[in-house]
């Protein structure tokens, strides 16, 4: 089985989308189908044409099926943007920058890989050689003119006309099996979320309880910072008091005093000297 280097939950997201984008495109397709089976159905019913009115015909089939392809192309790029806002947005509430490397999506080898996914997924090879066992072979065209060339494009169509509906009875089939898939998927995806959010609740009740003992170790470190401090405090109360007591205090602050006398008695002194005013 072909795998696309992904865990089993991605990978299976990644089939969800691919059965989305080939309902999509099969759809599309027998929009195509159809402008052609319409054409044929109310146009194609003389026997001969002129260059003029085939060149007239061919344009007109060109103009819608331009426009068909044109309008599935831009739906495509459109839901592939809201695919990725998708998967961006839950990414940011996990606070992600993802980030897209668009050369990427011209790997070749990369395409084929997932081409060959895609193969080993949705295409049972008994049902896919039937299928193109009934694909018509056209032949080489020749200078015939233009009604042998509006001859082979009827054929062409009335083989369209059985693919088509060999195709619908494969869809029906499909479908069913789809319906089953999905109820698995979903069933699966249920479960997967459940266990998200328990494994999230439990994350948040252990973040819960650490930052309540953090809070209290905190409050339990001021306390004790307060105490110290207030230790501290009469400590130095209790020490400037013993010093306060002891001789050499008391003789540092008897020679302070004489020299305090001795200084304003020189200020006396020089008084004398001094000129009045």
């Amino acid at each position: 089985m072909a795998e696309l280097g992904l865990n089993e939950h991605h990978q299976n997201e990644v089939i969800n989308y691919m059965r989305f984008a080939r309902s999509k495109r099969g759809l599309r397709l027998k929009t195509v189908d159809s402008c052609f089976q319409d054409l044929k159905e109310s146009r194609l019913v003389e026997e001969t044409f002129t260059v003029d009115e085939v060149s007239e015909v061919l344009n007109g089939l060109q103009a819608v099926v331009h426009g068909e392809v044109e309008s599935e192309l831009i739906n495509t790029a459109y839901t592939n943007v809201l695919l990725l806002r998708q998967l961006f947005s839950q990414a940011e509430k996990w606070y992600l920058k993802l980030q897209t490397d668009i050369s990427e999506l011209e790997n070749r080898e990369l395409l084929e890989q997932v081409a060959e996914f895609e193969k080993a997924e949705f295409t049972s090879s008994n049902k896919k050689s039937i299928i193109d066992s009934m694909k018509p072979k056209l032949a080489p065209l020749h200078e015939g003119g233009t009604a042998e060339l509006l001859n082979k494009a009827t054929d062409a169509l009335d083989e369209k006309s059985k693919l088509e509906r060999a195709l619908q009875d494969l869809q029906l089939e499909h479908g069913n099996q789809k319906e089953c898939i999905n109820a698995q998927d979903l069933s699966d995806l249920e479960n997967t979320v459940a266990a998200l959010k328990s494994e999230f609740q439990k994350t948040l009740n252990e973040q819960t309880e650490n930052q309540k003992s953090l809070e209290e170790n905190l409050a339990t470190a001021k306390h004790d910072l307060l105490r110290v401090q207030e230790q501290l405090s009469l400590a130095e109360k209790e020490l400037e008091k013993k010093f306060q007591q002891t001789a050499a205090f008391r003789n540092m602050k008897e020679i302070l005093s004489k020299k305090n006398d001795q200084i304003k008695d020189l200020r006396k002194r020089l008084a004398k000297y001094e000129p009045e005013d």
